[in-house]
């Protein structure tokens, strides 16, 4: 397998350092650009008519014989060209403006193809600016067949994309370029490498365009799948991890202790948890359960068992509230045990953390709470045998990496309450095992959520009134700051400033965003949290916020400003107490498919519903990031449309990796396909 001897684009005809500097623009700076510079569609022009049966306001492909071509220019910086085709049924005009070269390109006698718009009033059938190829023997590629269109810009056109790559498809795109070992093209019965790009570039015929994009979106997750699962089989080879021994007293007594049963869910994830740790493989695995399905009760389960067993548990939270938070509950819960547990946040003092970091260091504290102070350098632990990462895309890789190297191969724990459609978790998470709740605890109240206009917000702000006089508490979400001239949407800043002024002036509010600094968005959340704010006006900084179980009301502005899974991960900041709970959604979008889409939050609470629908509406690439989870950009898989391709590509590519002559075989082909070592690309 290596790479084709190209020269490069300059050697190419049609290119010189301009259009270079302009392809460059569109991302193609290779000739293997250009070969994965994938059409975004196509147009059927292999259908030729006869002149005399074109239809007015149509589309149609002709071929004939040019009879004349003339050129004028009426008025300076205005030239036209002028030609009649015709066929054995009639004649048609065609007209080109500011295109005077096209006299140098054709002249009577030749032989066209041409494709356009048709215009036919009295009689007379016209082109404009059609596109045209000289009929000569010579492999058509803008007319007369299926023709790729492409991405370009007002400096590239479609026609040279289809010459630069017809000149390179050309040069000889052959065995060399193959990137699937011979056993899976012939089990998955796909086209060679250069068929398929031939073919999804200039399909011969609707039958083949369908084998090449196949062949080459099987390619494309076959080689994530494959770098996915030599990451995870690296990670369960990288060293002897901790073997727990099964439960003994304390993890019986703690279980014991709960105040409420655990869902058939949670008792299914603390199973599968238990079985990795019990096992002497270091456990990757990912948690992903709904906002209140009951994540960390499953976590503290699982630490205590890692306590009990002598060694250290450090977890980890993207803000301190969170932080402070997980610390009360966990040592609520865990603390009549004997468990130790402590918070490590920025808000710690000096001598605060003089007393902590050497109990931490000589293990006499069990579980270490915290936000990313638990990565910094004097933080040590003296038996770190589990860590866990609660809303986990909130971190960086090397951020959670750093975490585990203050450990000996610990076992991780990642949790995430944005549901994970499953087709992403096998394409962002497929080196990590999955656990799923999506049970939530019995007694929880569902949400009830309505669709409103802009005007009624006097009757959504009095309601909040009233619900504030029960003693309730509301938070109001805009999706901007500030004002802007280019967005028409409420500002969390003036939305505030007009209410404090006016129908809440009676009412304790708060306004939290981005841009305050962490202590001052700290303080106003804990005063939220601690009952001393009654209305919070916010931006999506308290997507992932505190819990506030007598927060009752969610209104959020501009409704159709976020994607499902963001609206529910708002929605989910509600309904945690005992009282019924409202989420108000604010939209003035009149499309309606807008409408239909914001209607889905009315009609279901289940987050793995509404992720479903919110990757098949808004694509992976808006889920939440993908490129912070160094998963490549995808130039022709959709892994909605594609989902039965993956699951092939998957056990493709699991054939591979646990085959291990194939070792030297991955690295060259994550090589040939990212220009990097994979893994590299993955934790970057």
């Amino acid at each position: 397998m290596k790479k084709m001897p190209y020269k490069g684009l300059q050697y190419l005809k049609g290119v010189g350092p301009a259009k270079t500097a302009q392809l460059a623009r569109l991302g193609i700076c290779t000739e293997q650009d250009l070969l994965e510079y994938y059409p975004r569609r196509y147009e059927d022009r292999s259908r030729l008519q006869p002149i005399s049966g074109l239809v007015d306001g149509t589309v149609g492909t002709v071929c004939g014989m040019i009879a004349d071509v003339q050129e004028r220019k009426p008025r300076r910086g205005l030239s036209i060209t002028k030609a009649v085709v015709r066929d054995v049924s009639g004649d048609a005009k065609i007209v080109w403006f500011n295109q005077p070269f096209i006299k140098t390109k054709i002249s009577s006698g030749i032989q066209v193809i041409v494709t356009g718009k048709i215009k036919r009033q009295f009689g007379q059938i016209e082109f404009t600016n059609p596109e045209y190829e000289i009929f000569d023997g010579n492999d058509l590629i803008n007319t007369g067949r299926i023709v790729p269109v492409y991405t370009a810009n007002d400096f590239i056109s479609q026609k040279l994309l289809r010459n630069l790559i017809s000149q390179v498809l050309t040069a000889g795109v052959d065995s060399e370029l193959e990137t699937l070992p011979p056993s899976i093209i012939q089990e998955y019965q796909l086209l060679s490498r250069g068929e398929a790009l031939a073919n999804i570039h200039f399909p011969m015929d609707h039958e083949l365009l369908r084998k090449a994009r196949r062949r080459l979106v099987f390619e494309e997750l076959y080689t994530i799948q494959c770098g996915l699962a030599f990451l995870k089989k690296r990670n369960k080879q990288a060293g002897q991890g901790i073997k727990y021994a099964p439960d003994g007293e304390l993890v019986q007594a703690v279980e014991a202790s709960l105040p409420f049963a655990l869902t058939d869910d949670q008792t299914r994830a603390v199973a599968e948890i238990k079985a990795d740790m019990e096992d002497l493989t270091a456990m990757q695995r990912l948690l992903q359960g709904d906002v209140g399905s009951g994540k960390t009760v499953v976590a503290a389960i699982v630490m205590v068992k890692a306590v009990e067993n002598g060694y250290q548990c450090a977890m980890m939270v993207p803000t301190e509230i969170l932080a402070e938070q997980h610390y009360h509950t966990l040592g609520n819960l865990l603390a009549p045990h004997g468990i130790k547990i402590c918070l490590l946040s920025g808000r710690l003092s000096r001598a605060g953390r003089d007393i902590l970091l050497p109990q931490i260091n000589t293990g006499n504290i069990d579980i270490v709470i915290g936000t990313h102070a638990l990565i910094q350098d004097e933080v040590n632990f003296k038996r770190l045998g589990l860590v866990v990462t609660d809303e986990q895309h909130r971190f960086g890789v090397k951020q959670r990496s750093k975490l585990q190297e203050k450990g000996c191969s610990p076992d991780v724990l990642v949790m995430t309450a944005t549901p994970i459609p499953r087709t992403m978790a096998l394409t962002v998470y497929g080196d990590l095992d999955v656990s799923t709740i999506r049970q939530l605890p019995p007694g929880r109240k569902p949400i009830r959520t309505f669709l409103r206009g802009a005007q009624q917000r006097s009757k959504i702000f009095a309601f909040i009134v009233s619900e504030v006089a029960k003693g309730r508490q509301a938070y109001i979400v805009c999706p901007l700051i500030e004002d802007s001239d280019k967005v028409e949407s409420q500002s969390a800043t003036e939305l505030y400033e007009t209410l404090t002024a006016t129908v809440f002036k009676n009412i304790s509010c708060g306004l939290v965003h981005g841009r305050l600094k962490a202590a001052d968005k700290d303080e106003v959340m804990t005063a939220f949290y601690r009952g001393e704010i009654k209305v919070l006006v916010a931006t999506t900084v308290i997507e992932v916020g505190v819990n506030v179980p007598n927060a009752t009301i969610m209104v959020i502005e501009g409704a159709d400003r976020f994607g499902l899974a963001q609206l529910h991960q708002l929605r989910g900041r509600i309904g945690r107490g005992g009282h019924q709970a409202y989420c108000i959604l604010i939209s003035e979008s009149k499309n309606n498919e807008t409408k239909q889409r914001l209607k889905i939050m009315e009609k279901t609470t289940d987050g793995f519903i509404l992720a479903e629908e919110d990757l098949k509406l808004r694509g992976p690439g808006h889920f939440f990031g993908t490129k912070q989870h160094g998963l490549p950009d995808l130039k022709i898989a959709d892994i909605v449309r594609d989902v039965d391709i993956l699951l092939e590509a998957r056990k493709a590519a699991l054939q591979t990796v646990a085959a291990p002559e194939y070792s030297g075989y991955l690295q060259t082909l994550f090589k040939l396909r990212f220009g990097a070592d994979f893994m590299e690309v993955l934790k970057s």
